[in-house]
């Protein structure tokens, strides 16, 4: 293996990401299947496409076809199709209405309590919680809130369900035993539980950071494109090659993702890249420096768990939609979250390099 090998699978990942992304948008396009956002800052984004992410299981399905003799890359690639079967299967199932909720305004001069938000004068909250349910009407009725529209809330696959269908991809993963050491360690039955857990927080972690144009996909380029640079100053170019593989899709997807989005990549691309960014970072046992360079979407994961145990209060979830909220620019917000995510590389590969 040398470096041609490596720029030639980035290059073909990267081409048939942007190919297959156009190719998959254009489809959406035009049998009218898009975006139906619940933040209000996002409701002029209504109608664009989502799940871009099937673009990354052809491209996948590519690469496998080129590169089928490279173990790490393969187990790799198989997981995040999985993983990206699972997301497209939760999408589809999002693409029915489960209920329509009031999206309401506070048209009085003092502050109105709805539900666990408090509402100051002229702002807008969605009526989501039964609470806010419950009060709605009366505050309707005693001119305090104005209705100003309704957004169409779409069936999501249980939380149970989803976390079962997370810990069986981690499963497949610990089965094929290419992850038996992490961090110095000799994981033996360990290995199980800490690959399971290590599948969970990364699907999840990007899951959620998946919120805001080039946000989420941006960071899985910077991440990658860091662990690209530790596998080539440490000379483990099992590391280069796979990870280029995660930085060729994102990369090419971010061409259309970048704000302004003109296609979403949906759970079916959050489910492929968390689980595939934790699969490579295991099998290529970096697993301090990888989770230090996916810092910012396990930080607010972090908050979001705190948020829900009422350890802290957001008005919206999970951070940068509070932060949107709170009158910060929707670009702002994705270049600080880049921003802080290259600084946390750039940490890691200064570590990595001297010790």
């Amino acid at each position: 293996m040398n470096h041609m090998d490596v720029l030639t699978l980035f290059l073909i990942s990267f081409f048939s990401s942007l190919f297959f992304t156009y190719y998959i948008r254009k489809i959406l396009l035009d049998a009218n299947i898009g975006d139906s956002p619940i933040v209000s800052e996002h409701r002029h984004k209504k109608g664009t496409p989502t799940m871009g992410g099937i673009a990354f299981l052809f491209s996948l399905l590519l690469i496998i076809a080129i590169y089928y003799e490279n173990i790490p890359l393969l187990i790799t690639s198989y997981i995040m199709i999985a993983a990206g079967i699972m997301g497209l299967i939760d999408d589809l199932i999002g693409l029915k209405v489960k209920e329509v909720q009031k999206v309401v305004k506070n048209i009085s001069s003092h502050n109105i309590s709805l539900g666990r938000l408090t509402l100051f004068a002229d702002e807008e909250a969605r009526v989501a919680t039964p609470k806010a349910k419950e009060e709605v009407d009366e505050l309707l009725k005693q001119g305090k809130l104005k209705l100003i529209g309704e957004v169409p809330i779409k069936y999501e696959t249980g939380e149970l369900e989803k976390i079962i269908a997370q810990i069986i991809i981690g499963v497949f993963l610990a089965l094929t035993g290419t992850v038996s050491t992490l961090g110095g360690f000799n994981l033996g039955f360990l290995a199980f539980p800490i690959v399971v857990v290590g599948i969970l927080g990364a699907i999840n972690a990007v899951n959620l950071i998946d919120g805001m144009d080039g946000l989420a996909a941006g960071i899985i380029v910077i991440a990658s494109l860091a662990c690209c640079g530790l596998g080539y100053f440490t000379g483990d170019y099992n590391t280069l090659l796979v990870f280029s593989i995660i930085l060729g899709l994102s990369l090419g997807f971010l061409v259309f993702n970048k704000y302004p989005a003109s296609i979403f990549m949906g759970d079916t691309g959050s489910f492929l890249l968390g689980a595939g960014y934790a699969a490579a970072v295991m099998i290529c046992d970096i697993p301090y420096f990888g989770v230090l360079a996916l810092g910012v979407p396990i930080g607010s994961v972090i908050i979001s768990l705190l948020h829900r145990a009422h350890i802290i209060k957001l008005p919206v979830e999970p951070l940068h939609h509070t932060l949107n909220y709170k009158g910060m620019s929707e670009q702002k917000i994705v270049y600080s979250y880049w921003g802080i995510t290259v600084l946390l590389c750039l940490i890691g590969l200064f570590l990595s390099i001297i010790i």
